[in-house]
């Protein structure tokens, strides 16, 4: 949050043929370059709050589009550092695999077989980009490893990052820090996007010159900075930050940038065409544009999208905005919410903001308790409501905090609200076909006969367990400096790593060695019980 910090002022203003230009006409006023927003959006009497971005309000005005500025910025500046990608279990879903029409393709996007599944997805996927659904529950049911979670993460791939997605395991709303209903309700607010339009005045130019002076001590650095476009030219004076930031861009004559008024932020767009014959070898990451026509000075529509959670906890407490960055948000008021519920509907009547239906995805959701499933039931019906996708891996089971079993472990009156998609086992051509595309996310050479072998451990024991060998296998086809892994690889760490029939069989065979044996004590009351029957 750089608002006053950055100095820039214009010297005079001449066109390219030399013909006098009014100042007024090339340039705005040197208040102009330390407004953070266009006037129109925010009143005079708020102005004050935004020099300083860690002060304390909680003016709604203020606060969301100081917060949206500052999540912009820092996000922009996190696409510049490197990442680190680490496969994962679903690392290599890349949407649901659909067509136009919304038919499954047998194997695409990392997606393979539940074909009707996956349909049923795609059509709710659809109703939520054409922002047709809100405050509707889905119910993702099915066996173990049948692809459940792959399915809400195949949702999120498609959706993109303009539509908020929240994912949730069941279990993560139990904490001694906040109660359960306040963990729902934040989970609920993360995933109500609010979509809030501004314009802002960009300084966009070729590079003439760049004219930096040291003083004799070297403390202080003054210079000039000289734009020109096809129309005309101006000088610019430049403070200490402006100049630091033009030399981290690297920026020469000849480059083409853009500086951000209300945040002094340059962007190289590239290099001008004009400039072309500077060098004889130029770098293959070296792009050329044309030099831009017009003033210097533009505006420009900036869309800034942020979560009610977002702006929840900004107006929270005094050090909101920091609390953001911590993680440290605590259990927020409802009357705070309420007073942003409001002032978002004065937004969205007076077309200043729009809201983003997003999903929310609860993992085994049949780990919530009675009181969770009872604030469902009333959250669904909220206006700011986003569509809760579950899933669920259970058969007819207790409700969790009753003595009631229901089918899902969910209560009946909340199933009635839900529609559910059902997943079924997958055939062992599917399984073998999900073993191949582990092995390119994972970056393995596997034979064929490794191939069949490991399918066939998959359809005896689970899908989970086969894939989990993949990586073991490959290091030991490494030690022994094989370029793929063979079926003696697969038969070594099948042999090393116990799946969970073997487990159970081989506990059976040595259960009185181990503490606590409760099997031999369970099958001692049993047959304590038939005797006694008898």
């Amino acid at each position: 949050m750089v608002f006053n910090i950055f100095s820039i002022k214009h010297k005079n203003s001449t066109p390219a043929n030399s013909a006098p230009v009014s100042s007024a006409s090339s340039i705005a006023s040197n208040e102009d370059l330390v407004t953070p927003v266009k006037k129109s959006t925010i009143p005079k009497s708020l102005s004050k709050f935004l020099a300083d971005p860690m002060r304390s309000t909680n003016h709604p005005d203020v606060v969301v589009i100081r917060m949206a500025q500052a999540i912009t910025t820092t996000s922009s500046e996190a696409k510049d550092l490197l990442r680190m990608e680490r496969v994962g279990t679903h690392s290599h879903i890349r949407g649901l695999g659909l067509d136009d029409a919304l038919e499954p393709r047998k194997s695409s996007q990392g997606m393979v077989g539940q074909l009707k599944a996956r349909k049923a997805a795609g059509v709710i996927l659809r109703m939520i980009q054409q922002g047709k659904i809100a405050g509707r529950a889905i119910l993702i049911a099915g066996p173990p490893s049948t692809g459940k979670t792959a399915i809400a993460m195949g949702m999120a791939q498609a959706l993109g990052s303009d539509v908020p997605f929240t994912m949730l395991a069941a279990s993560e709303i139990f904490s001694l820090e906040m109660s359960k209903t306040e963990a729902l309700t934040q989970a609920f607010r993360r995933s109500i996007g609010v979509r809030i339009k501004e314009e802002s005045e960009l300084i966009e130019g070729e590079v003439v010159e760049v004219q930096i002076d040291s003083s004799v001590t070297g403390s202080s650095k003054t210079g000039k900075l000289t734009l020109k476009t096809t129309e005309m030219e101006t000088i610019y004076d430049l403070g200490h930050k402006m100049i630091e930031a033009l030399n981290r861009e690297k920026v020469m004559a000849g480059d083409v940038i853009t500086i951000d008024k209300a945040s002094g932020r340059i962007t190289k767009l590239g290099r001008s065409f004009t400039r072309a014959r500077d060098y004889d070898a130029m770098g293959s990451d070296t792009k050329f544009v044309q030099c831009p026509e017009g003033e210097l000075q533009k505006r420009k529509e900036v869309v800034h999208t942020v979560s009610l959670h977002e702006i929840d906890v900004i107006n929270s407490r005094t050090q909101g905005f920091l609390a953001l960055f911590s993680g440290d948000t605590g259990e927020i008021k409802g009357e705070v919410r309420d007073q942003i519920n409001t002032k978002i509907a004065e937004w969205r009547e007076e077309g200043k903001a729009e809201i983003v239906p997003g999903v929310l995805f609860i993992d085994e959701v049949h780990m919530l308790d009675i009181e969770c499933f009872s604030f469902l039931n009333r959250a669904l019906e909220d206006d700011l409501a986003p569509v809760v996708i579950m899933a669920s891996n259970r058969g007819i089971t207790t409700i969790r905090g009753t003595k009631y079993k229901s089918p899902h472990g969910m209560p009946v009156d909340l199933l009635d609200r839900t529609l559910i998609i059902s997943t079924n086992p997958y055939e062992e051509q599917e399984v073998k076909q999900i073993l191949s595309i582990r092995c390119e996310e994972e970056d393995v050479e596997m034979t064929e006969d490794a191939k069949e072998v490991l399918t066939r451990i998959g359809m005896e024991t689970s899908l989970r367990y086969s894939i989990h060998l993949i990586t073991a296998a490959h290091l030991v086809a490494k030690k022994r400096k094989a370029a793929a892994v063979d079926i003696q690889d697969i038969k070594r760490v099948y042999a090393l790593f116990l799946d969970e029939k073997r487990s159970v069989q081989f506990l059976k065979e040595h259960q009185d060695e181990y503490m606590f044996n409760e099997v031999q004590e369970a099958v001692d009351s049993s047959n304590a019980n038939d005797a006694m029957e008898l």
